[in-house]
């Protein structure tokens, strides 16, 4: 990578983040929204109740990002390093969604802290897949801290640990594989079998980003008078249990780092799961809600440092020659 590609991202991806930490998420013609409106249409023709269907619906979708993202940095890298900043900062923009999941867990935390089940109950979808009827005020705050701890890794780490690897296609695609996998990645019966590439992407995907957020969790926790130790206990712990090679570490280690214990049964609109208990400690109140909003915050501004520094020092990829 040329030194002018690399300064390009590096003020990209700050630039990106800060954008999003002002303006969060635009409330209508999202990209985001665009790329799923796409991504239903051609499910329609290449729907079939086979892995290999949802292999070539999975490949054709992403691959189109990739192709995108590659023709975008290469045409933004041509005119120089303030072009690639700016293509990449409109990127970064698009695909995180850091700010928003911080103001929908602190809208969830108002409502529960005024008693308005009803109101909690209609946030729900906003965070996550359960069934809000399922739910009573312990039952929401539980839902709440486990999404906001997951959606900081899917939001913000895992975009900008790829956005540092790999720029404006890393970002784009990265992006893509996280959305298809919430429209398509579920275990229904209709989508068992045509969501699996979907699933197992998203999971590939963020295996080390995951991990990076429950270090940038540690380090974080003392910002919610957490423990870093506590955190890491309980990832080393309690992760493994979880059905998700990539939630049960991010939400063990909010666990650990909030002194409180996650998980139990979990019901989604086609299925009611046992979750295994991570963490210790009494259960998620109120305020644990506030704090976990917080500690999502921290782990954002690190990640977003992290990606800056790591992308500005990297190394140009060129071999000096030998002296003769």
């Amino acid at each position: 990578m040329s030194q002018s590609l690399r300064r390009g991202r590096a003020v990209g991806l700050a630039l990106g983040y800060l954008a999003d930490v002002l303006w969060a998420d635009p409330r209508r013609g999202h990209p985001v929204a665009a790329f799923g409106a796409v991504a239903s249409s051609l499910e329609r023709l290449t729907y079939s109740d086979r892995r290999a269907a949802g292999v070539a619906h999975t490949g054709i979708l992403l691959g189109a990002l990739g192709a995108l993202g590659v023709v975008a940095e290469r045409a933004a890298a041509r005119r120089g390093p303030g072009w690639t900043a700016a293509v990449t900062a409109a990127a970064t923009f698009v695909v995180l969604g850091g700010t928003s999941l911080g103001r929908t867990g602190a809208a969830m935390a108002h409502f529960l802290d005024d008693g308005d089940v009803a109101g909690a109950r209609g946030l729900v979808p906003s965070l996550c897949g359960r069934d809000p009827q399922s739910l009573d005020e312990d039952g929401i705050a539980r839902a709440t801290v486990e999404s906001v701890a997951e959606n900081t890794a899917d939001a913000q780490v895992a975009p900008l640990w790829w956005g540092a690897i790999g720029g404006v296609p890393g970002l784009l695609v990265y992006r893509g594989a996280n959305t298809l996998d919430a429209m398509i990645g579920h275990k229904s019966p209709r989508l068992l079998r045509f969501g699996w590439a979907a699933a197992r992407f998203d999971d590939l995907a963020n295996y080390l980003p995951a991990r990076a957020t429950g270090l940038l969790v540690a380090v974080c926790a003392p910002a919610v008078s957490g423990s870093p130790r506590a955190a890491v206990a309980a990832w080393r712990r309690d992760a493994a249990h979880h059905p998700s090679p990539n939630a049960g570490v991010v939400e063990a280690s909010f666990a650990g780092a909030l002194g409180v214990r996650l998980g139990g049964p979990t019901q989604y609109a086609h299925r009611l799961e046992m979750r295994p208990t991570l963490g210790e400690g009494r259960a998620p109140g109120v305020g644990d809600v506030t704090r976990s909003v917080r500690l999502s915050r921290a782990v954002q501004l690190a990640a977003a440092v992290a990606a800056v520094v790591v992308t500005a020092a990297g190394r140009s990829g060129r071999r000096a020659s030998a002296p003769r």
